[in-house]
């Protein structure tokens, strides 16, 4: 499948540019796609696309002016994502059309928002740390080393699902569930260019996600209140009932599963790439482990886990000398964001010790910005001091396969060998 990337960039129209292309992303052939973009259309008025029109908007300054502007800015008009949702009429047996906070506006999004937040809050951060450094010095001391193995499957999805179950007081045995059910929230044809999805057999594993937590949530509400993410909603005073709305309910859960995923997940193996990718940084590492908290922020500038989010104008506007209707859907490229050559210098690489690292819009600007950036910066962290004690190199040494997703910037395999200090 060729891509606009893989052509002349500077020979193509405007008008003739997709950027919520999947395959741009499965190819890493995004980049020169955004850059033009970033210098020509900052504002991008796309018409290419097999989604509705959409306005583009790439640079870092732009994305923070519609991520802090809710009242304008609307993620309850038609959700987050930039596929819309299907009209009433269209509705098909295979749809699934959830509800969560991330897509509600003012008042209600910081009411459901308050009940879970103590979850990820500092005080309790501090407690999950030695649990965290405890989980991932047994993952790190059971790998092979010297053998090559998928770094993805080994060490990014295992350290997520058991801090997923943590969170949850999920059953433990049962947490790469957890891991299955975050991914296929995210697969449909709109997000991924994969019209053969086998849509029923994703909405019928969603309705067993929602089954499973229904009975957590029966268990947790009928119990003294304790201080995991299903106990605080069933116990809040402004979503006890919530289990009353199902899709409200199963969106909330699937948000929270996928919150705690994506980001955590795809910056642990984006970062075993960028380094080998740029090792020279490597080197400044392995000279310097006290960079790996700075170094953690400009990996997850790099990898940018989450590509975009959708808002819909509530009101005629202007933005970047562009006139924006009410009604008019509106895409924040965080991935484009984050390589703006005007704020981040050098943007494409890797520079650990990157001085304004943490301008990083991967996490959104505003109301909406990730509640659980705090508790994914720390298991990056954790996770690099205990592999800097261990291995001078976690090495590379095959085709890295990303995932073809406009939404979520997906790694599916890092083949990797351990060579140690």
């Amino acid at each position: 499948m060729n891509t606009i990337a893989e052509k002349d960039m500077d020979s193509k129209r405007i008008e003739e540019i997709d950027e919520s292309d999947p395959a741009l992303f499965e190819s890493e052939q995004w980049q020169p796609v955004f850059a033009r973009l970033r210098k020509e259309a900052p504002v991008h008025l796309c018409t290419a696309s097999t989604q509705s029109p959409f306005w583009s908007v790439t640079t870092h300054d732009l994305i923070k002016q519609v991520d802090s502007n809710h009242r304008v800015y609307s993620s309850e008009a038609n959700g987050i994502t930039i596929q819309d949702p299907p009209a009433p009429e269209d509705m098909q047996d295979t749809d699934v059309v959830i509800e969560n906070f991330i897509s509600l506006d003012q008042p209600e999004h910081d009411v459901q928002r308050a009940t879970v937040a103590p979850s990820v809050s500092p005080k309790n951060l501090q407690n999950f740390e030695p649990l965290i450094r405890e989980r991932v010095i047994d993952i790190l001391d059971h790998l092979p080393v010297g053998e090559t193995f998928n770094w993805v499957d080994r060490v990014s999805v295992e350290l997520t699902a058991r801090m997923l179950a943590t969170l949850f007081d999920f059953p433990y045995e049962d947490r790469r569930k957890l891991i299955y059910w975050s991914d296929i929230t995210t697969t449909v044809p709109e997000l991924t260019g994969d019209t053969d999805l086998d849509m029923a057999g994703r909405k019928a594993s969603l309705m067993e996600c929602a089954a499973t937590f229904m009975d957590l949530w029966k268990e947790r509400a009928a119990q003294a209140p304790k201080f995991d993410l299903i106990s605080m909603l069933a116990h809040g005073e402004n979503t006890r009932d919530m289990i009353n709305q199902p899709m409200m309910f199963l969106g909330n859960i699937l948000l929270l599963i996928v919150g705690g995923n994506d980001t955590t997940r795809n910056s642990i193996s984006g970062g075993v790439v960028a380094l080998n990718q740029f090792p020279d940084e490597y080197q400044k590492l392995r000279n310097n482990p006290a960079l790996i908290p700075n170094m953690v922020a400009e990996m997850v500038r790099w990898q940018t886990p989450v590509i975009h989010m959708r808002r819909t104008a509530l009101e005629d506007t202007e933005l970047g000398g562009q006139a924006i209707k009410s009604g008019d859907k509106v895409v924040m490229w965080y991935v484009s964001g984050n390589r703006d050559e005007s704020v981040f210098p050098d943007a494409d690489r890797l520079i650990i010790d990157r001085k304004n690292a943490r301008s990083h819009v991967s996490f959104g600007f505003g109301i909406h910005r990730c509640m659980g950036n705090r508790l994914a910066e720390m298991q990056l962290r954790v996770l690099w001091e205990e592999i800097s004690q261990r291995f001078h190199t976690v090495e590379v040494v095959g085709d890295v396969v990303r995932l073809p997703n406009n939404f979520i910037r997906g790694i599916a395999d890092v083949p990797v060998r351990l060579i140690p200090k």
